[in-house]
């Protein structure tokens, strides 16, 4: 029977967290988070990433301890001893990638209305169709073309950052909010809509078992890609709303494109090629995430053994696959973006606290980790489950 290979090395693993987080977040919801949060939305951006960054460290703790597919399942199902709630997570998992990949396929959409004079439904039915065209292609290629991709994308960034600072941008105190309830509450409210930006680092431990050296490699890429992401997030974010005005900004579903607006048709066809490129990227690595969960599932005894089918020459899960891009369909179909975003950001902060309740039992129980395993200190599943949850009902009361 065919297995999955080991073939992906840091750089690439790397650039596949960066891919997915980068692509799904930046180039489509700046707008959303500044409906809430107005100029002081990269405030918003650093306290997602505070929150992220705790659970990052669990992940690589128990994505050392257990490097393989289903990651979530597999850590809860050891942390808590139960099959279903192992299922559970997994179940969620897979939709926090369906979801987001709907959301990022309407914003890709939304871009290449810019080329194609087709309807924006029929733009996001040719996205999906090509992210799970790609996904099944092996996950060396799929990989290899997403890591390209997101060299791509930071460049976009780049011309972003580029333009916005020579078009003249407010002073850069604007960005630093008052002490006052009605400020702090918007940005802890548009924190839950960034959340989603940083949604991806976790795909890294999906992938585990097609990992070269994963006690070694993972952590690395985990906390790489959660660096570089927060520092990209910041300057982009600060630059455009210090540049574009905030009337033209807010709902945009395509924000990025409105630094560019006054740059000449040559420039603004440029960057727009690349947010398409970007969110294509960040929809092909959900897939990606999605189908190997479901794999995973499937192969722990969770879900019917036929989804843990390998082709024997692309060595990925065709059926898997099939069946997570049509999901993708039904909800790019029926859910708006703004929405599509909050609920995988719920999902995800969901799942991220029983990730860090699994670590934090199996560090009280004593249970010893074997091998080449990344370790952390007990309260960094503890701070990892209280921000999870304090920026989740947080959310759910200011919304």
């Amino acid at each position: 029977m065919a297995k999955l290979e080991r073939r992906l090395t840091l750089p690439l693993l790397t650039l596949y967290g960066l891919g997915v987080t980068i692509g799904a977040g930046i180039y489509v919801l700046v707008g959303a988070t500044a409906a809430k949060a107005g100029v002081y939305a990269p405030i918003s951006f650093l306290l997602a990433a505070a929150v992220v960054g705790f659970t990052g460290f669990s992940y690589c703790e128990l994505g050392t301890r257990y490097p393989v597919s289903a990651g979530e399942a597999a850590y809860v199902r050891q942390g808590f001893n139960s099959r279903t709630l192992s299922l559970l997570i997994g179940l969620l998992v897979v939709s926090s990638g369906v979801v987001s990949s709907a959301a990022v396929a309407i914003g890709a959409a939304a871009y290449l209305e810019v080329f194609v004079p087709l309807s924006p439904q029929i733009l996001t039915a040719l996205v999906i169709l090509l992210v799970g065209l790609v996904a099944v292609w092996g996950i060396l290629e799929s990989v290899a073309l997403a890591a390209l991709f997101t060299v791509i994308e930071i460049g976009g960034l780049g011309l972003v950052v580029w333009f916005g600072l020579a078009s003249d941008p407010a002073p850069i105190a604007n960005l630093i909010p008052p002490l006052e309830a009605g400020a702090w509450n918007g940005i802890v409210a548009a924190g839950l809509l960034a959340f989603f930006a940083f949604v991806g680092f976790e795909d890294i431990a999906n992938v585990a078992e097609e990992v070269k050296q994963p006690g070694r490699t993972l952590p690395r890429g985990i906390i790489l890609t959660l660096i570089i992401a927060t520092l990209i997030y910041f300057t982009v974010v600060s630059v455009v709303v210090l540049v574009v005005p905030m009337s033209a900004l807010v709902g945009s579903a395509a924000p990025l494109a409105l630094i560019f607006e006054s740059a000449g048709p040559q420039v603004s066809t440029l960057f727009s090629i690349i947010a398409i490129i970007a969110t294509v990227n960040g929809a092909l690595i959900q897939v990606i995430m999605a189908s190997r969960v479901l794999y995973g599932l499937a192969a722990q005894g969770s879900l019917p053994a036929v989804l843990a089918n390998v082709n024997g020459i692309t060595h990925t899960p065709l059926l898997a696959t099939g069946l997570v891009v049509a999901i993708i369909f039904v909800l790019a179909y029926f859910l708006p973006i703004g929405e599509l975003a909050e609920m995988t950001s719920t999902i995800v902060l969901i799942v991220f606290a029983f990730v860090n309740m699994a670590l934090l039992r199996l560090k009280w129980t004593g249970t010893p980790p074997t091998g080449d395993v990344f370790q952390v200190p007990f309260w960094v599943p503890v701070l990892g489950l209280l921000s999870s949850g304090g920026l989740l009902l947080a959310g759910y009361f200011l919304s």
